[in-house]
Protein backbone atom coordinates (compact mmCIF):
# COMPACT_ATOMS: atom_id res chain seq x y z
CA UNK A 1 0.00 0.00 0.00
CA UNK A 2 1.83 3.10 -1.12
CA UNK A 3 1.04 6.68 -0.29
CA UNK A 4 2.10 7.89 -3.74
CA UNK A 5 -0.75 5.92 -5.31
CA UNK A 6 -3.20 7.21 -2.71
CA UNK A 7 -2.02 10.80 -3.16
CA UNK A 8 -2.30 10.54 -6.94
CA UNK A 9 -5.86 9.23 -6.59
CA UNK A 10 -6.77 12.07 -4.26
CA UNK A 11 -5.39 14.59 -6.75
CA UNK A 12 -7.39 12.98 -9.56
CA UNK A 13 -10.48 12.89 -7.35
CA UNK A 14 -10.21 16.61 -6.61
CA UNK A 15 -9.32 17.55 -10.17
CA UNK A 16 -5.99 18.96 -9.03
CA UNK A 17 -2.68 19.23 -10.82
CA UNK A 18 0.11 17.14 -9.43
CA UNK A 19 3.23 18.80 -8.01
CA UNK A 20 5.59 20.86 -10.21
CA UNK A 21 8.45 19.04 -11.87
CA UNK A 22 11.19 21.07 -10.19
CA UNK A 23 13.09 18.89 -7.72
CA UNK A 24 14.86 20.08 -4.61
CA UNK A 25 16.55 16.70 -4.38
CA UNK A 26 16.81 14.12 -7.21
CA UNK A 27 14.12 11.47 -7.08
CA UNK A 28 15.09 8.07 -5.72
CA UNK A 29 12.98 4.95 -6.07
CA UNK A 30 11.74 3.37 -2.87
CA UNK A 31 8.45 2.38 -1.35
CA UNK A 32 6.90 4.26 1.53
CA UNK A 33 4.58 3.19 4.34
CA UNK A 34 0.98 4.30 4.27
CA UNK A 35 0.43 7.68 5.87
CA UNK A 36 -3.18 8.40 6.75
CA UNK A 37 -3.07 10.29 10.05
CA UNK A 38 -3.79 13.98 9.69
CA UNK A 39 -4.09 16.27 12.71
CA UNK A 40 -5.75 19.62 13.12
CA UNK A 41 -3.57 22.67 13.63
CA UNK A 42 -4.41 22.93 17.32
CA UNK A 43 -3.49 19.28 17.85
CA UNK A 44 -0.12 19.76 16.16
CA UNK A 45 0.56 22.85 18.24
CA UNK A 46 -0.26 20.94 21.41
CA UNK A 47 2.39 18.37 20.48
CA UNK A 48 4.86 21.14 19.67
CA UNK A 49 4.39 22.75 23.06
CA UNK A 50 5.25 19.44 24.70
CA UNK A 51 8.65 19.56 22.99
CA UNK A 52 9.44 23.16 23.89
CA UNK A 53 8.50 24.75 20.58
CA UNK A 54 7.24 28.34 20.72
CA UNK A 55 3.62 28.74 19.64
CA UNK A 56 0.89 31.31 20.15
CA UNK A 57 -1.29 30.87 23.21
CA UNK A 58 -4.65 29.52 22.10
CA UNK A 59 -7.99 28.09 23.16
CA UNK A 60 -10.40 25.80 21.30
CA UNK A 61 -14.09 26.61 20.99
CA UNK A 62 -17.05 24.64 19.65
CA UNK A 63 -19.65 27.36 20.24
CA UNK A 64 -19.95 31.14 20.32
CA UNK A 65 -20.13 31.08 24.11
CA UNK A 66 -16.90 29.09 24.37
CA UNK A 67 -15.25 31.48 21.91
CA UNK A 68 -16.26 34.47 24.06
CA UNK A 69 -14.89 32.76 27.16
CA UNK A 70 -11.66 31.84 25.36
CA UNK A 71 -11.17 35.44 24.27
CA UNK A 72 -11.55 36.67 27.84
CA UNK A 73 -9.20 34.04 29.25
CA UNK A 74 -6.44 34.88 26.77
CA UNK A 75 -6.45 38.46 28.04
CA UNK A 76 -4.89 40.00 24.94
CA UNK A 77 -5.72 43.08 22.87
CA UNK A 78 -5.92 41.27 19.54
CA UNK A 79 -6.90 37.72 18.63
CA UNK A 80 -6.89 35.52 15.54
CA UNK A 81 -9.83 33.18 14.95
CA UNK A 82 -8.99 30.18 12.79
CA UNK A 83 -11.43 27.56 11.50
CA UNK A 84 -10.13 24.07 12.26
CA UNK A 85 -10.37 21.81 9.24
CA UNK A 86 -7.78 19.44 7.82
CA UNK A 87 -7.59 21.09 4.40
CA UNK A 88 -5.21 23.92 3.64
CA UNK A 89 -5.97 27.30 2.09
CA UNK A 90 -8.31 28.32 4.92
CA UNK A 91 -7.32 31.98 4.78
CA UNK A 92 -8.69 32.37 1.26
CA UNK A 93 -11.66 30.03 1.73
CA UNK A 94 -15.35 30.89 1.63
CA UNK A 95 -18.03 29.77 4.11
CA UNK A 96 -21.51 28.68 3.11
CA UNK A 97 -22.68 31.43 5.50
CA UNK A 98 -21.14 33.97 3.12
CA UNK A 99 -18.18 34.80 5.36
CA UNK A 100 -14.97 35.28 3.39
CA UNK A 101 -11.85 33.67 4.85
CA UNK A 102 -11.38 31.05 7.53
CA UNK A 103 -8.71 33.05 9.38
CA UNK A 104 -9.77 36.34 10.96
CA UNK A 105 -7.67 38.80 12.96
CA UNK A 106 -9.47 41.37 15.08
CA UNK A 107 -8.96 43.88 17.88
CA UNK A 108 -12.72 44.16 18.33
CA UNK A 109 -12.97 41.37 20.88
CA UNK A 110 -16.73 41.81 21.18
CA UNK A 111 -17.06 40.75 17.53
CA UNK A 112 -15.50 37.30 18.09
CA UNK A 113 -18.80 35.50 18.89
CA UNK A 114 -20.36 36.95 15.72
CA UNK A 115 -17.40 35.78 13.62
CA UNK A 116 -17.55 32.31 15.17
CA UNK A 117 -21.31 32.11 14.57
CA UNK A 118 -20.59 32.40 10.83
CA UNK A 119 -17.95 29.64 11.00
CA UNK A 120 -19.17 26.81 13.25
CA UNK A 121 -21.80 24.65 11.60
CA UNK A 122 -21.10 26.04 8.13
CA UNK A 123 -19.07 24.56 5.27
CA UNK A 124 -15.70 26.08 4.44
CA UNK A 125 -14.63 25.65 0.84
CA UNK A 126 -10.95 26.06 -0.02
CA UNK A 127 -8.71 25.20 -2.96
CA UNK A 128 -7.97 21.88 -1.25
CA UNK A 129 -11.52 20.77 -0.40
CA UNK A 130 -13.90 18.99 -2.72
CA UNK A 131 -17.60 19.46 -3.41
CA UNK A 132 -19.28 21.97 -1.13
CA UNK A 133 -16.36 22.08 1.32
CA UNK A 134 -16.00 20.84 4.89
CA UNK A 135 -18.23 21.54 7.87
CA UNK A 136 -16.41 23.49 10.59
CA UNK A 137 -16.99 22.11 14.09
CA UNK A 138 -14.19 23.83 16.01
CA UNK A 139 -12.33 27.11 15.90
CA UNK A 140 -9.05 28.12 17.46
CA UNK A 141 -8.95 31.48 19.24
CA UNK A 142 -5.32 32.54 19.66
CA UNK A 143 -3.34 35.57 20.64
CA UNK A 144 -2.41 37.62 17.61
CA UNK A 145 1.28 38.40 17.35
CA UNK A 146 2.77 41.02 15.06
CA UNK A 147 4.84 39.07 12.53
CA UNK A 148 7.65 41.23 11.21
CA UNK A 149 9.13 38.48 9.03
CA UNK A 150 8.10 35.03 7.79
CA UNK A 151 10.43 32.12 7.04
CA UNK A 152 9.87 28.53 6.05
CA UNK A 153 11.30 25.51 7.88
CA UNK A 154 10.67 21.77 7.58
CA UNK A 155 12.21 18.45 8.53
CA UNK A 156 11.52 15.62 6.11
CA UNK A 157 12.79 12.12 5.43
CA UNK A 158 14.72 11.59 2.21
CA UNK A 159 16.23 8.28 1.20
CA UNK A 160 18.69 9.88 -1.20
CA UNK A 161 20.28 11.55 1.81
CA UNK A 162 19.79 8.46 3.97
CA UNK A 163 17.82 10.14 6.72
CA UNK A 164 16.18 13.39 7.83
CA UNK A 165 16.82 16.61 5.94
CA UNK A 166 16.40 20.16 7.23
CA UNK A 167 14.76 22.35 4.58
CA UNK A 168 14.48 26.11 5.01
CA UNK A 169 13.95 29.38 3.21
CA UNK A 170 14.04 33.00 4.38
CA UNK A 171 10.98 33.51 2.17
CA UNK A 172 8.15 31.82 4.06
CA UNK A 173 4.41 32.23 3.91
CA UNK A 174 1.74 31.14 1.49
CA UNK A 175 3.94 31.42 -1.63
CA UNK A 176 6.69 29.00 -0.63
CA UNK A 177 5.91 26.71 -3.59
CA UNK A 178 6.53 29.65 -5.91
CA UNK A 179 9.88 30.29 -4.21
CA UNK A 180 10.90 26.67 -4.77
CA UNK A 181 9.95 26.84 -8.44
CA UNK A 182 11.33 30.26 -9.40
CA UNK A 183 14.12 30.92 -6.88
CA UNK A 184 15.57 27.54 -5.91
CA UNK A 185 18.73 29.20 -4.60
CA UNK A 186 16.58 30.52 -1.75
CA UNK A 187 15.87 26.97 -0.57
CA UNK A 188 18.49 25.54 1.81
CA UNK A 189 18.92 21.85 2.68
CA UNK A 190 20.97 20.19 5.39
CA UNK A 191 21.11 16.39 5.75
CA UNK A 192 21.09 15.08 9.32
CA UNK A 193 23.03 12.06 10.58
CA UNK A 194 20.29 10.07 12.30
CA UNK A 195 22.82 8.63 14.78
CA UNK A 196 23.95 12.12 15.85
CA UNK A 197 20.93 14.37 15.40
CA UNK A 198 20.93 18.08 14.63
CA UNK A 199 24.16 19.62 15.88
CA UNK A 200 24.48 23.14 17.26
CA UNK A 201 26.46 24.08 14.15
CA UNK A 202 23.79 22.79 11.79
CA UNK A 203 21.03 24.54 13.70
CA UNK A 204 22.94 27.84 13.72
CA UNK A 205 23.78 27.62 10.02
CA UNK A 206 20.15 26.97 9.11
CA UNK A 207 19.05 29.87 11.32
CA UNK A 208 21.55 32.10 9.48
CA UNK A 209 20.22 30.88 6.13
CA UNK A 210 16.76 31.88 7.33
CA UNK A 211 18.29 35.34 7.94
CA UNK A 212 17.76 35.53 11.68
CA UNK A 213 20.21 37.83 13.45
CA UNK A 214 21.22 38.75 16.99
CA UNK A 215 19.29 37.13 19.85
CA UNK A 216 16.70 35.84 17.36
CA UNK A 217 19.43 33.79 15.67
CA UNK A 218 20.15 31.88 18.87
CA UNK A 219 16.44 31.39 19.57
CA UNK A 220 15.80 30.17 16.02
CA UNK A 221 18.59 27.62 16.40
CA UNK A 222 17.01 26.41 19.65
CA UNK A 223 13.64 26.09 17.95
CA UNK A 224 15.18 24.07 15.12
CA UNK A 225 16.64 21.62 17.63
CA UNK A 226 13.32 21.44 19.50
CA UNK A 227 11.49 20.71 16.26
CA UNK A 228 13.96 17.91 15.52
CA UNK A 229 13.29 16.39 18.94
CA UNK A 230 9.59 16.55 18.08
CA UNK A 231 10.27 14.94 14.70
CA UNK A 232 11.98 11.96 16.31
CA UNK A 233 9.77 11.79 19.39
CA UNK A 234 6.48 11.40 17.52
CA UNK A 235 7.86 9.23 14.68
CA UNK A 236 7.14 11.93 12.12
CA UNK A 237 7.91 11.68 8.44
CA UNK A 238 7.52 15.43 8.02
CA UNK A 239 7.32 18.47 10.28
CA UNK A 240 6.56 21.63 8.31
CA UNK A 241 6.43 25.09 9.89
CA UNK A 242 5.11 27.80 7.62
CA UNK A 243 5.65 30.37 8.76
CA UNK A 244 8.41 30.14 11.31
CA UNK A 245 8.01 33.81 12.10
CA UNK A 246 9.87 36.58 13.87
CA UNK A 247 7.73 39.04 15.80
CA UNK A 248 8.31 42.78 16.14
CA UNK A 249 9.60 42.04 19.64
CA UNK A 250 12.22 39.59 18.37
CA UNK A 251 10.41 36.38 19.34
CA UNK A 252 10.72 33.31 17.12
CA UNK A 253 7.35 31.54 16.90
CA UNK A 254 5.97 28.50 15.04
CA UNK A 255 2.80 30.09 13.69
CA UNK A 256 1.46 27.19 11.66
CA UNK A 257 2.39 23.52 11.55
CA UNK A 258 1.83 20.42 9.46
CA UNK A 259 3.00 17.07 10.84
CA UNK A 260 2.92 13.77 8.97
CA UNK A 261 3.29 10.52 10.88
CA UNK A 262 4.60 7.09 10.00
CA UNK A 263 1.68 4.67 10.40
CA UNK A 264 4.08 1.82 11.10
CA UNK A 265 4.83 3.52 14.45
CA UNK A 266 1.19 3.42 15.53
CA UNK A 267 1.94 0.72 18.11
CA UNK A 268 4.12 3.13 20.11
CA UNK A 269 2.25 6.36 19.33
CA UNK A 270 -1.20 5.24 20.42
CA UNK A 271 -2.07 8.53 22.14
CA UNK A 272 -1.29 10.51 19.00
CA UNK A 273 -3.20 8.19 16.68
CA UNK A 274 -6.16 8.34 19.07
CA UNK A 275 -6.36 12.06 18.26
CA UNK A 276 -7.42 11.35 14.67
CA UNK A 277 -10.58 13.14 13.59
CA UNK A 278 -12.42 11.17 10.90
CA UNK A 279 -15.42 13.52 10.69
CA UNK A 280 -14.09 15.06 7.47
CA UNK A 281 -13.19 11.75 5.87
CA UNK A 282 -15.19 9.76 3.36
CA UNK A 283 -17.05 7.15 5.48
CA UNK A 284 -15.98 4.49 2.98
CA UNK A 285 -12.33 5.39 3.51
CA UNK A 286 -12.78 5.23 7.28
CA UNK A 287 -14.41 1.81 7.03
CA UNK A 288 -11.73 0.56 4.65
CA UNK A 289 -8.97 1.65 7.02
CA UNK A 290 -10.54 -0.51 9.75
CA UNK A 291 -9.77 -3.54 7.59
CA UNK A 292 -6.30 -2.37 6.46
CA UNK A 293 -7.57 -1.47 3.00
CA UNK A 294 -6.66 1.61 0.98
CA UNK A 295 -9.81 3.06 -0.60
CA UNK A 296 -10.38 6.28 -2.53
CA UNK A 297 -13.79 6.99 -4.08
CA UNK A 298 -13.86 8.17 -7.69
CA UNK A 299 -16.70 9.13 -10.04
CA UNK A 300 -16.98 6.20 -12.46
CA UNK A 301 -19.14 3.07 -12.56
CA UNK A 302 -16.58 0.23 -12.57
CA UNK A 303 -15.51 -0.92 -9.13
CA UNK A 304 -11.81 -1.80 -8.93
CA UNK A 305 -10.00 -4.16 -6.59
CA UNK A 306 -6.25 -4.67 -6.90
CA UNK A 307 -4.47 -7.38 -4.92
CA UNK A 308 -0.69 -7.45 -5.26
CA UNK A 309 1.11 -9.74 -2.87
CA UNK A 310 4.80 -9.52 -3.73
CA UNK A 311 7.21 -8.12 -1.20
CA UNK A 312 8.98 -5.23 -2.94
CA UNK A 313 7.42 -2.53 -5.07
CA UNK A 314 9.28 0.71 -5.68
CA UNK A 315 7.38 3.94 -5.15
CA UNK A 316 8.26 7.56 -4.57
CA UNK A 317 6.23 10.19 -2.75
CA UNK A 318 6.63 13.95 -2.71
CA UNK A 319 7.04 16.64 -0.09
CA UNK A 320 4.85 19.69 -0.89
CA UNK A 321 7.94 21.47 -2.30
CA UNK A 322 8.65 18.48 -4.57
CA UNK A 323 11.35 17.14 -2.26
CA UNK A 324 11.64 13.46 -3.04
CA UNK A 325 10.78 11.30 -0.03
CA UNK A 326 11.31 7.59 0.26
CA UNK A 327 11.53 4.92 2.93
CA UNK A 328 12.21 1.17 3.07
CA UNK A 329 10.14 -1.09 0.75
CA UNK A 330 6.66 -2.34 1.69
CA UNK A 331 3.80 -3.86 -0.31
CA UNK A 332 2.82 -1.62 -3.18
CA UNK A 333 -0.39 -0.34 -4.74
CA UNK A 334 0.88 -0.14 -8.32
CA UNK A 335 -1.42 -2.91 -9.49
CA UNK A 336 -4.49 -1.04 -8.26
CA UNK A 337 -3.31 2.04 -10.14
CA UNK A 338 -2.65 -0.04 -13.27
CA UNK A 339 -6.15 -1.47 -13.02
CA UNK A 340 -7.63 2.01 -13.03
CA UNK A 341 -5.39 3.05 -15.92
CA UNK A 342 -6.34 0.16 -18.18
CA UNK A 343 -10.04 0.70 -17.51
CA UNK A 344 -9.60 4.30 -18.68
CA UNK A 345 -7.58 3.07 -21.68
CA UNK A 346 -10.54 0.92 -22.73
CA UNK A 347 -12.99 3.82 -22.41
CA UNK A 348 -14.31 2.86 -18.99
CA UNK A 349 -14.51 4.94 -15.81
CA UNK A 350 -13.14 3.61 -12.49
CA UNK A 351 -15.40 4.11 -9.49
CA UNK A 352 -12.64 3.77 -6.95
CA UNK A 353 -9.07 2.94 -6.04
CA UNK A 354 -8.97 -0.05 -3.69
CA UNK A 355 -5.76 -1.82 -2.76
CA UNK A 356 -5.43 -4.95 -0.63
CA UNK A 357 -1.87 -5.59 0.56
CA UNK A 358 0.33 -8.65 0.82
CA UNK A 359 -1.25 -10.09 3.97
CA UNK A 360 -4.69 -10.39 2.38
CA UNK A 361 -7.18 -12.86 3.84
CA UNK A 362 -10.71 -13.96 2.97
CA UNK A 363 -12.30 -11.53 5.44
CA UNK A 364 -10.51 -8.58 3.83
CA UNK A 365 -11.75 -9.65 0.40
CA UNK A 366 -15.31 -9.84 1.76
CA UNK A 367 -15.08 -6.36 3.28
CA UNK A 368 -13.54 -4.97 0.10
CA UNK A 369 -16.53 -6.28 -1.90
CA UNK A 370 -18.95 -4.84 0.63
CA UNK A 371 -17.39 -1.38 0.36
CA UNK A 372 -17.41 -1.48 -3.44
CA UNK A 373 -21.00 -2.73 -3.78
CA UNK A 374 -22.32 -0.23 -1.24
CA UNK A 375 -21.48 2.48 -3.78
CA UNK A 376 -24.72 2.99 -5.80
CA UNK A 377 -22.81 4.23 -8.85
CA UNK A 378 -20.95 0.90 -9.29
CA UNK A 379 -22.43 -1.23 -12.11
CA UNK A 380 -19.60 -3.76 -12.63
CA UNK A 381 -16.47 -4.93 -10.82
CA UNK A 382 -12.96 -5.78 -12.01
CA UNK A 383 -10.68 -7.73 -9.67
CA UNK A 384 -7.00 -7.79 -10.64
CA UNK A 385 -4.86 -10.27 -8.72
CA UNK A 386 -1.12 -10.91 -8.90
CA UNK A 387 -0.27 -13.24 -6.04
CA UNK A 388 3.08 -14.21 -4.61
CA UNK A 389 3.13 -14.07 -0.83
CA UNK A 390 -0.48 -15.23 -0.56
CA UNK A 391 -1.81 -18.34 -2.26
CA UNK A 392 -4.25 -17.37 -5.02
CA UNK A 393 -6.67 -20.03 -3.80
CA UNK A 394 -7.13 -18.02 -0.60
CA UNK A 395 -8.13 -15.00 -2.66
CA UNK A 396 -10.38 -17.09 -4.92
CA UNK A 397 -12.19 -18.55 -1.92
CA UNK A 398 -12.57 -15.04 -0.56
CA UNK A 399 -14.13 -13.86 -3.81
CA UNK A 400 -16.56 -16.79 -3.94
CA UNK A 401 -17.52 -16.35 -0.29
CA UNK A 402 -18.01 -12.61 -0.72
CA UNK A 403 -20.19 -13.02 -3.81
CA UNK A 404 -22.43 -15.49 -2.01
CA UNK A 405 -22.69 -13.55 1.23
CA UNK A 406 -23.55 -10.21 -0.38
CA UNK A 407 -25.56 -11.92 -3.14
CA UNK A 408 -23.70 -10.11 -5.90
CA UNK A 409 -25.99 -9.15 -8.77
CA UNK A 410 -23.63 -7.18 -11.01
CA UNK A 411 -21.03 -8.32 -13.57
CA UNK A 412 -17.73 -9.46 -12.07
CA UNK A 413 -14.52 -9.95 -14.08
CA UNK A 414 -11.45 -11.52 -12.46
CA UNK A 415 -7.90 -11.56 -13.79
CA UNK A 416 -5.78 -13.84 -11.63
CA UNK A 417 -2.07 -14.70 -11.85
CA UNK A 418 0.49 -16.05 -9.39
CA UNK A 419 0.93 -18.87 -6.89
CA UNK A 420 -1.59 -21.67 -7.50
CA UNK A 421 -3.43 -19.50 -10.03
CA UNK A 422 -4.62 -22.55 -12.03
CA UNK A 423 -6.28 -24.09 -8.99
CA UNK A 424 -7.68 -20.68 -8.03
CA UNK A 425 -9.31 -20.31 -11.47
CA UNK A 426 -10.81 -23.76 -11.01
CA UNK A 427 -12.39 -22.62 -7.73
CA UNK A 428 -13.98 -19.68 -9.53
CA UNK A 429 -15.13 -21.82 -12.48
CA UNK A 430 -16.71 -24.47 -10.23
CA UNK A 431 -18.44 -21.95 -7.95
CA UNK A 432 -21.50 -21.78 -10.15
CA UNK A 433 -21.36 -17.99 -9.92
CA UNK A 434 -21.44 -15.70 -12.98
CA UNK A 435 -17.78 -14.77 -12.68
CA UNK A 436 -15.97 -13.98 -15.94
CA UNK A 437 -12.34 -15.05 -16.01
CA UNK A 438 -9.86 -12.96 -17.99
CA UNK A 439 -6.67 -14.20 -19.64
CA UNK A 440 -4.79 -10.97 -19.07
CA UNK A 441 -5.33 -7.38 -17.94
CA UNK A 442 -6.37 -6.07 -21.35
CA UNK A 443 -8.89 -8.90 -21.70
CA UNK A 444 -10.22 -8.09 -18.23
CA UNK A 445 -10.70 -4.42 -19.08
CA UNK A 446 -12.43 -5.26 -22.36
CA UNK A 447 -14.83 -7.65 -20.65
CA UNK A 448 -15.78 -5.39 -17.76
CA UNK A 449 -16.39 -2.39 -20.04
CA UNK A 450 -18.43 -4.56 -22.43
CA UNK A 451 -20.51 -5.90 -19.52
CA UNK A 452 -21.94 -2.43 -18.96
CA UNK A 453 -23.51 -2.47 -22.41
CA UNK A 454 -24.76 -6.06 -22.55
Amino acid sequence: MASLSVNCCRAMQAGKRLLPAHKLVPAVSGAVPVRRLNLHEYQSKTLMEQYGCNTQRFKIATSTQQAQTATSELGVEEVVVKAQILAGGRGKGVFSSGLQGGVKVTKDLASVPELVSQMIGYNLKTKQTTGDGVTVRKVMVAESLDISRETYFAIVLDRSMQGPVLVGSPEGGVDIEEVAASRPERIFKTPVDITVGVTDKQASEMAKNLEFTGPALEEAARQIKSLYRLFCGVDATQVEINPLGETSEGEVVCFDAKINFDDSAKFRQREIFAMEDTAESDPREVEAARYDLNYIGMTGDIGCLGIYTFQVVKQVTQHPLSLSLSLPPVNGAGLAMATMDIIKLHNGQPANFLDVGGGVNEKQVLNAFRIITNDPQVKAILVNIFGGIVDCTTIANGIVGACREIQLRMPLVVRLEGTNSVKARQILDESGLPIQAASDLADAANKVVASLHS
